[in-house]
């Protein structure tokens, strides 16, 4: 029972048996004075009567004139003359007047009153005594009116009372309803602070409250730094401020086996010629600041290009990845123009070369970066400046560049449109290798009998035409329709994009209401982007989701996680770590150093933690030493390959 119904009853229990008690009092005290006072009026009125007898010098018939003249006038129940011989020569005896108080009110309280009695007598001669009876119902019905005043009084005191305590409890109640809200938000990672109530004992524990919620906002604001230093000293070079080596390649690895990454991209090698001699030329600080103004103008593409990733690879050597196929030359031919007008500054004899090649679907890592390291050795033969673009048969124009822009987007709307989509599945485990739910990203049929193409296909044209919300609600219609019959956990994407539609989060709620059974089995996922550009959002889209039993998460993060500086108050239940950020960490204590903080940053916020993108069993096993809760990636779907689809 909680504590405020306890002094509710508490209360209630007081205010009855006050109410009794008073009312019991004042009934009983009430009896007895009636009693007493019908007591008296007996003996007074018999004494009276006993001198006016004594008068009549024992006439009978006077006598009985002056009881009976006493009799009448209603006051009385009996008056009897008694000689001395105790029989009562002169009677007058009338029945009980009618009540105004009921029967059992009578029954209940009994007001005795003993007869009064007094000697007649005629000087010296004793003529005999007078006994008188007053009736009662005059007294009862004096009663029961003082006894209704008295509940009404006393009712209405209590009721006052009723309410008094009432808004005293209410004051009670709302201070340490907010302590209680506070308590569950700092379960749940979330950090506020609360009113301090005006009652002195709950307004310490409301400073109490307060200022622990403090001092945690402010350990976590102190950990986040300390993890984004780590993230810096294990992913970023430290004096080019772009990604290291180990970090690019992880990138890059990731970059091309995302579901939503184009088939096809562009590498550019960039190196700095004669990197030695320039830094015995020139000197540490001035090359320090020659090599942060090469990477400061390859950071530009990477600025403007969503995707785009820029590493420092070795000391000379910087690398620029690109999302999109067929722009690797005319970026690298852009990159030397640009390069021509930065260098001079720190001398004539400055100059760098650049490689680039096209990226097409069926090549590997270690293809693409040979193609690369060619043409750039190919440029660098050639002098300062020079680009040379890898000869590796360049992508023929798609099918896209085929049919034209236009094409696709009828297709994309007729796939919407027929619903001819599905989702494929891959497994998230956890230590257990026991499933912690699927993921499954959608794919869509844009041509009748054709394949079904993962998001990179259609997801850039969806973007453009604003199809992205729809093509959401239709991948969660499929995973609760796939929930129903199979039963098992399921994960969605939902693009960034959609949260910007002002009525998503609305449409999506109603969608998921009508099949709640089926709702607490699902999980969605938004992007770190999102968190990061769009926090208003997707903590609205969290508040809307979660009391239905959803589990929002974000995915591909880790990056600019640290940067997040509300992330105790997005309401999110887990995160995702970026294959990029996992890749390595089982060859370097930098990278586990890093992901074990930030494991322990999470779930400091009560957020669970899983790897993407984890390949081979030693990745998977330097994840689960640093305290991951799930994984995903090559690895688990051969662990798990009976639930791949």
């Amino acid at each position: 029972m909680s504590l405020i119904r306890q002094i509710r009853l508490l209360l209630l229990l007081t205010l009855v048996l006050a109410f009794l008690g008073s009312m019991g009092l004042t009934i009983q005290s009430a009896r007895t004075t009636l009693s007493t006072q019908l007591q008296l009026k007996n003996n007074d009125n018999a004494i009276l009567l006993a001198q006016v007898l004594g008068q009549q010098q024992g006439d009978l018939e006077l006598m009985e004139l002056v009881i009976t003249a006493q009799f009448d006038t209603g006051f009385y129940r009996s008056i009897r003359f008694i000689a001395l011989d105790g029989q009562p020569s002169i009677a007058r005896i009338a029945e009980q007047k009618p009540l105004v108080a009921p029967g059992w009110f009578v029954r209940w309280l009994p007001i005795d009153a003993a007869p009064g009695l007094a000697q007649v007598s005629d000087g010296w001669r004793a003529l005999g005594a007078v006994e008188v009876t007053s009736q009662t119902a005059y007294a009862y019905d004096d009663l029961w009116r003082a006894s209704v005043g008295s509940v009404a009084v006393l009712g209405l005191l209590g009721l006052l009372v009723a309410i008094l305590s009432r808004h005293v409890v209410r004051r009670i109640r709302k201070p340490l309803d907010r302590t209680v809200e506070q308590a569950q938000a700092l379960v749940d990672g979330r950090f506020i602070t609360i009113p301090e109530p005006h009652v002195p004992e709950l307004k310490r524990l409301a400073q109490a409250m307060n200022t622990m919620v403090m001092r945690l906002k402010s350990m976590f604001e102190a950990q986040a730094k300390q993890l984004e230093a780590l993230r810096e000293q294990a992913y970023i070079d430290p004096v080019s401020r772009v990604a290291n080596r180990q970090h690019f390649i992880g990138q890059l690895n990731a970059a091309r086996q995302s579901d939503y990454a184009d088939p096809e991209g562009g590498l550019v090698l960039l190196r700095l010629l004669e990197l030695a001699e320039l830094n015995r030329q020139l000197g540490r600080s001035s090359t320090d600041q020659l090599i942060a103004a090469v990477s400061d103008g390859l950071q530009t593409w990477s600025d403007r290009v969503k995707g785009c990733h820029v590493g420092r690879l070795n000391g000379s050597d910087f690398a620029l990845y690109l999302p999109v196929g067929g722009q690797a030359f005319e970026t690298a031919q852009a990159i030397a123009d640009s390069m021509r007008k930065i260098l001079p500054i720190f001398g004539e004899q400055v100059s760098v070369a650049i490689g680039a090649v096209e990226i097409l679907p069926d090549h590997g890592l270690r293809q693409v970066l040979a193609a690369a390291d060619s043409a750039l050795a190919g440029a660098e033969c050639r002098g300062g400046f020079a680009v040379e673009l890898a000869d590796n048969g360049a992508a023929k124009p798609g099918a896209a560049a085929l049919r034209g822009e236009g094409a696709w987007r009828e297709n994309l709307l007729a796939a919407l449109t027929g619903a001819r989509a599905r989702l494929v599945r891959f497994p998230v485990i956890d230590a257990e290798q026991q499933l912690i739910h699927l993921e499954c990203p959608l794919r869509l049929q844009l041509e009748i009998d054709g394949d079904y193409e993962p998001a990179a296909a259609w997801l850039p044209l969806a973007l453009r035409s604003r199809l992205t919300a729809g093509i959401d609600e239709l991948a969660v219609r499929l995973a609760l329709d796939e929930i129903s019959t199979r039963g098992q956990p399921l994960c969605v994407n939902l693009s960034p994009a959609s949260l910007q539609d002002s009525g998503f989060a609305a449409r999506l709620r109603g969608l998921l209401t009508q099949r709640p059974a089926q709702a607490r089995l699902l999980s969605l996922e938004v992007n770190e982007t999102a968190a990061v550009e769009q926090f208003e959002l997707v903590q609205e889209l969290s508040a809307q989701l979660r009391p239905l039993g959803i589990r929002l998460g974000l995915e591909h993060a880790g990056q600019r996680l640290a940067r997040i500086e509300r992330l105790f108050e997005a309401g999110l239940d887990y995160v995702k770590l970026d294959a990029a950020v996992i890749h390595g960490i089982d060859s370097d204590n930098a990278r586990a150093g890093f992901l074990r903080s930030l494991v322990l940053m999470l779930h400091g916020l009560s957020i669970q933690v899983i790897a993407e993108g984890v390949g081979t069993k030693a990745e998977a096993a330097a994840a689960w030493q640093a305290g991951v809760d799930g994984q995903t990636g090559a690895w688990a779907s051969a662990l798990r390959a009976d639930l791949v689809g």
